[in-house]
This record gives C-alpha cells, structure tokens and sequence, in this order.
C-alpha cells in the first residue's frame, strides 16, 4: 500500500511538471510593448478601510507615476477610524495629478466591502473622468512602480487585453513569511496557471486583485462589478467574467519583477497574519462543501506528504521501492517549487520544507471551514461574510 501512494505522488508531480500548463517555471511576465499613438486617460480606484499604516506611501506612488497620459486617483475611504482619509491626502500632496477622495456610502447587504468601495469609487471615477478608457484597480497596500502604469497600458493596447494583473511580490521575511509566502505564490500558480490564464484558448482566468487594469468597456460588457457584488474572492470571478463573456476577452495575469514592480506592504512576518489572509476565503474556493473540503486534504496529503513521509520512513517499514518513489516524489517537488523560491532569493533548498508548508496550508483550510460552520467566515478588517 506504501509503495501504491508513494507511486501515485510520483506520477501526479511527473503530471504537474508536464502537462499542468508548465505554471511552476514563473515565466509569465510583463514584456515591453511600444508605446500607443495616443495615451488613453486611467483612472485608478483604490479602497481602503483602515489602511492609514500604508496609504499615505501607496498614493504618492501612484501620484509619481511616469504615466505620458491622463491619470486621475480615486481614494475611497470605506468607513476608516483609524485617519486613513487624512493619510492619504498627505500623500497626494507631493504629486500634480488630480486626486478624489471619495466616502464609500454604508454597506449594502449582499456586497463584499471592498466591492462596494469599488462601486463607489468606479461610480465616482464616471462622474469625474467619463473618457477614461482604463481602469486601474489596486489595493491600499501595494506600493506601485514609477513605470508599472505606463507597461501596463501599452502592453494592454498592443494586445488588444481586457484585463491584464500582477501578482505583487508579497513580503516574505522572517521565518514564517521565508515558509508561508513563496509557497503560497507556488500554490496560486497551481490552482490558476498562469500560462493557461493568458491564453484565450483555456477557460482557466484568474488575476490577483492587488493590480488589475481593466477596460472600461469589457466591465460594462459584464454588467459592471455588480456582478460580482458577492464574491470574496473578487479578483479571480471579475477575470473570469471578463475572459468568459460573452463576448470572450484576452486577459493576461504576469508576476511582478523589474519591468513590472507592484510591492505588498503588508507585513508577513507574523503566522497568525498569514493564517488569517488564507482562512478568510480558502474554504469559499472549495464553494463551501464539506466534501470538496475532505478531498482537498486528502490530495493534499497525497501530494505534498506521502512521498515525503515513505522516505523519511523507510528504517522503519524497509520497503525499498516505496521511499525511492517517495524521493522521486519529493525530488520533483523540489525542482517544481525551485523557480517560484529564485523569484523571492530563496536557495533551491529551501524546497524541502514545502511539505511543512503544505501541512499548515492544509491546516488553514481546515480552520477556515470551521470559521464558516461557526457563522464567522470570511472576518476581514471587522466585518464577516457568512455565505448565503
């Protein structure tokens, strides 16, 4: 039986390696296009709740930005105690582009919260700035390059994209963020792969909501993001309405790097902060079935443990054939996770505590479902979103 589960593990990373859309390379990125004849106007929405630690930097990014066309900031300020507003008026004080700060009205029933600052905000941004043709929809904790904008546009109006994302690089310092983060970019590549997200072909979409430019007419197309209003992972069902259609749109989702750097300032150094960021919607990703949930552990287990485990056992079971498929498991798993670890200059060797790290990701999906059956799921900055 040892022998059978290890076996398997080995095929299902033989399977991941060669014909999982070759996600775990990390080669999606934002190649330079030339510039338009004509720079279209953006307008960037940003919600914030609470946000005052951060804001005040992220909007004089965005302030900063080398961007040759119009760019107008939209500011919205979700019901904040704690001077966000003021914050984030500091920081477009040091640039010339016109900001808005707008006061996200109290919040409906059946929205997400930071959906409904969106609506706000996009609602603001067609008063104020109705021939913006992109929109540039970021969170309050990403600090953008000077040049982000400018690459996003022009790669955007070469390629005719609806949408185009960035995975902003994440904060991995510290002992939990050198384990947690870099496998959790791994796990997201997986589960959205990131060669099969941009190609118009697949149906697999996904994007990272940190950094979405958006076209203005592909979000009407879909009803606006109203049709989401929902949706707690807003980043992923907004690309997947954009790509699916009708009418099917290009979209493309890239890592950050030089050409395209996008930076989460929120601090990972702390377990309970990562654990929360992944309880709060991982049990919503297996649609909140007790069944999905108990097939999620089991291949996880299957995946990320036996091989592992039939290795690091074998004095004890002496079963030859079975830790030798067990090393082959957990060698592929290493030369699979091996890119995603260069991307945060993390050494290759490092991939031999990817299974820890799948353990305790495992053990988040657990609590999140226990979250959920115990009406607290989805917690996010005071508010909690049982599923309907």
């Amino acid at each position: 039986m040892l022998f059978a589960l290890a076996l398997v593990s080995l095929a299902v990373w033989i399977g991941l390696l060669f014909a999982h859309g070759g996600f775990w390379r990390c080669d999606q990125r934002l190649t330079p296009a030339p510039a338009p004849m004509n720079w279209p106007r953006v307008a960037v929405v940003i919600p914030a709740r609470d946000e005052a630690e951060t804001i005040r930097d992220v909007v004089a990014s965005h302030m900063a930005s080398d961007y040759p066309g119009q760019l107008d900031v939209f500011l919205v300020d979700d019901g904040s105690t704690d001077g966000t507003a003021e914050a984030a008026g500091a920081g477009a004080t040091t640039g010339a582009r016109p900001f808005h700060l707008v006061a996200a009205p109290p919040l409906e029933t059946g929205w997400s919260g930071k959906l409904w600052a969106l609506n706000a905000g996009l609602s603001a941004a067609k008063d104020a700035a109705p021939d913006a043709d992109y929109l540039l929809l970021t969170d309050a904790d990403i600090l953008h390059g000077p040049s982000l904008l400018q690459g996003l546009v022009a790669r955007a109006e070469k390629k005719t994209l609806a949408l185009v994302s960035v995975m902003a690089r994440l904060d991995g310092r510290g002992f939990w963020g050198g384990l947690l983060i870099p496998a959790f970019i791994f796990f997201f590549q997986k589960l959205y792969p990131f060669p099969r997200v941009n190609d118009l072909g697949s149906r697999t979409a996904g994007a990272a909501g940190g950094v979405v430019l958006l076209r203005r007419d592909a979000l009407d197309e879909i009803g606006g993001i109203d049709a989401i209003r929902g949706a707690l992972i807003d980043d992923c069902a907004l690309a997947a309405k954009v790509k699916r259609g009708p009418p099917a749109r290009a979209i493309e989702l890239v890592l950050s790097d030089e050409a395209a750097r996008a930076t989460s300032l929120r601090d990972n150094r702390a377990f309970a902060s990562i654990r929360k960021m992944i309880a709060r919607t991982a049990f919503t990703q297996l649609d909140h079935s007790a069944w999905k949930l108990a097939g999620a552990v089991a291949g996880m287990v299957l995946v990320y443990l036996v091989g592992p485990a039939a290795l690091l056992t074998w004095p004890l079971h002496g079963n030859d054939a079975a830790a030798l498929a067990g090393f082959g498991a957990w060698l592929a798993m290493m030369i699979a996770y091996a890119p995603t670890l260069r991307l945060y200059d993390r050494p290759a060797l490092n991939g031999v505590a990817l299974p820890f790290a799948a353990l305790l990701y495992t053990a988040f999906t657990v609590d999140s479902a226990l979250q959920h059956w115990r009406g607290e799921g989805g917690e996010w900055k005071g508010r909690t979103y049982p599923a309907s």
